[in-house]
């Protein structure tokens, strides 16, 4: 049985990216209107309406506009939003699969789902479980550093750094930016892991197109109980045992060392999350490396469909 896909927002660098992984896929039918009718509500209304998958790849108003303009008697059409418009919503499910044991069923039975944004993502592995199991109090004064490609800005930043030549100096380096602290990632990333305050968020883009690596401080002698690195990475491996995408590093792995550094790229072209662990009994170093277009993004959203669908969650996506 064919079911239908319509990507509202189609060329933009999700939608792009999720077409791709679809096209070509047996049972997907992706439905298209014509350029010149994108921005016409009502031809957009009929695919959204006659649709069984919807994905909004929009910026967060038209992703509001375009949720809207399914009817209400519509039992048939499920959407899945990339947006940040919907992640705090009450009435939307959160499409991070590995969140905890019961998250599969709720985004299987969902009718909308959101996908968790990139920088969330990582920051929601790391800390989530140890908030709930009461190892990092919620009142605990987290901070969180990320370095992302540029893709995760968009068309706009992508054509920026691809077609700038030369390249000017103030882009050639890795650059921090949402210096107001207020960065759009925030209020899930305080949500879903239960914390009292948002945590003090610092983002990094640098001169690469994509791949990811979120970093999160511990201080040992502030937690409940005094854990050292190996601890945690123990508990991480009992939590995340099983699932397919999430892998717990050794710290000394061949893997993470690459001569002593961890570059952010190596997950890039799978919806793989690799956690590691690294530090000393008095500081601690959590970090979780991915593909900002994977996992991130595209991937989470096409494995939340897959659940959606009742097919292998893996379907389409590599490890």
């Amino acid at each position: 049985m064919s079911c239908k896909v319509f990507i509202d927002g189609r060329h933009g660098t999700t939608g792009l990216e999720i077409d791709a992984r679809l096209s070509g896929r047996a049972g997907i039918e992706i439905l298209s209107i014509p350029e010149a009718e994108l921005r016409d509500p009502a031809a957009r209304a009929i695919r959204l309406n006659e649709a069984d998958i919807v994905f909004l790849c929009l910026p967060d108003a038209a992703a509001r506009e375009s949720a809207a303009l399914i009817r209400p008697d519509n039992a048939r059409t499920r959407v899945l939003d990339p947006s940040t418009a919907h992640r705090t919503h009450p009435d939307w499910v959160y499409g991070l699969p590995e969140l905890d044991g019961g998250q599969r069923e709720r985004i299987k039975e969902a009718r909308r789902v959101t996908v968790p944004g990139c920088h969330a993502s990582g920051f929601i592995l790391l800390t989530r479980p140890l908030v709930a199991a009461g190892l990092l109090p919620t009142d605990y004064p987290v901070s969180a550093s990320s370095i992302t490609g540029y893709s995760g800005g968009g068309m706009d930043m992508i054509a920026t750094y691809e077609t700038s030549n030369p390249l000017p100096d103030t882009m050639q380096s890795p650059r921090v930016y949402a210096l107001g602290l207020t960065h759009k990632h925030l209020p899930e990333m305080q949500k879903v892991t239960g914390l009292a305050e948002p945590p003090l968020f610092t983002p990094i883009v640098g001169n690469f197109k994509q791949g990811m690596t979120v970093m999160v401080p511990l201080f040992p002698r502030l937690l409940p109980k005094r854990l050292l690195p190996a601890d945690i990475e123990a508990f991480y491996r009992e939590y995340y045992a099983g699932e397919t995408f999430i892998k717990v590093m050794s710290a000394d792995s061949l893997e993470a060392s690459d001569s002593g550094f961890l570059p952010a790229t190596a997950c890039n072209g799978t919806n793989r999350v690799e956690i590691f662990v690294f530090g000393n009994k008095e500081q601690i170093l959590l970090a979780a490396r991915f593909d900002n277009l994977g996992k991130g993004a595209s991937g989470a959203a096409i494995q939340c469909m897959n659940i959606m669908l009742g097919v292998d969650e893996t379907t389409g996506l590599a490890a």
